[in-house]
């Protein structure tokens, strides 16, 4: 892989968040300190030697980029306040921009202004296209999906899963052949090696975050009996991220025993149908772990939270509206009277929800696309350096 020196590499990085790069001299306490810098890894300090040298095309096709928890230890042994920690989540903003062709990516990241608008202007775009479908419904009841119908819900839906697949897709590409030209050298893999590092890179760390719970905890984090479970960092992402996955899924369930012909979608059922309790209890999981990552933020009280960017609170912002409110329409549901407020909420509901999905592969989310591309890239990597 030729290197090619990219003199606006720096200024770019800045724009994403990057604090004073420049003050790092390469001393490599960020990597001795990094519960996660093993077998020779030597991250961060290579990515940021990277952005001071220019070297854009290695940055990017680094999958080390993508294996950071954000524990902040690196920043807090740094010695000379370079900041670490901040210049690599602004490093994977710049690569979740570089991976995108349409530059959405970049302005929603280095743009407060257009991020706050764009955001507003989708939802209510997607509210608006709902309601101009609308049909009158008894008053009586709450009767979301007589008010816009199903079919054409769903249908918007799958448009929305569409597009959003068509630009995760380019993004991946995008990543993959950046990844694959930075690989030099190496034992071609087997099935078995790579079957086994798929598991790894999507089971044991995307989905149960084996090394976050293990290697990446704060201090606090690490002394038994000093702070319950469920106020590790964790276990507050962990919540987060299956909170949301939880109600995607309990969305397609739902749909489908709609095409089974066993439900129909919006009919209140007892809290043990097991939908319900999927959707109750990922819609709870989300709401408490979005209110204290927001909580956490306002207060800037733990090094992993004390900066926050535009793309931060968009994200966290949007995740709280679509829990909070998807939860009180379950509970509307059950009143004895429709309230006023019902249908304009469920307008709002959907709305955000949808533009959560169609924005995965250009804000913070897309770590879920490319973090498990890196981790699986890393794996092969190791396993290749020790002959197993």
């Amino acid at each position: 892989m030729t290197a090619r020196v990219d003199h606006n590499l720096y200024p770019e990085l800045r724009r994403f968040g990057a604090t004073d790069i420049s003050a790092c001299f390469n001393c490599g306490v960020c990597s001795a300190i990094c519960p996660l810098s093993v077998d020779g890894a030597s991250f961060p300090r290579r990515m940021s030697r990277y952005a001071q040298l220019g070297l854009r095309d290695k940055l990017l096709a680094s999958p080390e980029l993508w294996s950071c928890y954000g524990c902040a230890e690196c920043t807090e042994s740094c010695p000379t306040n370079a900041d670490p920690a901040s210049f690599m989540a602004a490093a994977r903003r710049y690569a979740v921009a570089s991976y995108d062709r349409t530059r959405l990516a970049y302005l929603l990241a280095t743009s407060r202004t257009f991020a706050a608008v764009f955001v507003v202007a989708l939802v209510a775009v997607l509210a608006g296209f709902m309601y101009s479908v609308h049909r009158p419904v008894d008053g009586s009841t709450l009767a979301f999906f007589a008010f816009v119908p199903t079919d054409f819900i769903h249908v918007m839906g799958l448009v929305v899963m569409i597009a959003m697949g068509f630009a995760a897709l380019v993004g991946v590409i995008e990543m993959v052949r950046r990844v694959a030209r930075g690989t030099t050298g190496g034992a071609r893999p087997t099935v078995r090696t790579a079957a086994g590092a798929a598991v790894y890179a999507i089971g044991t760390e995307s989905m149960a975050q084996t090394r976050f719970r293990k290697d990446c905890a704060d201090a606090t984090e690490s002394t038994p009996g000093s702070q319950p479970w469920y106020q590790a960092r964790w276990f507050i992402h962990f919540a987060t991220m299956w909170g949301f996955l939880g109600l995607l899924g309990a969305t397609m369930l739902d749909y489908g025993l709609e095409l089974a012909g066993i439900k129909a979608t919006g009919t209140p059922v007892p809290i043990w149908y097991p939908v319900r309790l999927l959707g109750t209890l990922a819609g709870a999981a989300l709401i408490y772990g979005t209110t204290v990552l927001i909580i956490r933020r306002l207060r800037k009280s733990d090094r992993s939270s004390a900066h926050s960017t535009t793309s931060d609170w968009t994200f966290l912002g949007m995740l709280w509206v679509a829990g909070v409110t998807g939860f009180v329409l379950e509970l509307a549901l059950y009143l004895p009277s429709a309230p006023a407020w019902g249908y304009p909420m469920f307008l709002l509901h959907v709305g955000v929800a949808m533009a959560l999905v169609l924005l995965v592969p250009f804000g913070k989310f897309a770590h879920v696309l490319y973090r498990p591309i890196a981790l699986f890239a890393l794996r092969l990597r190791a396993t290749g350096e020790t002959g197993s």
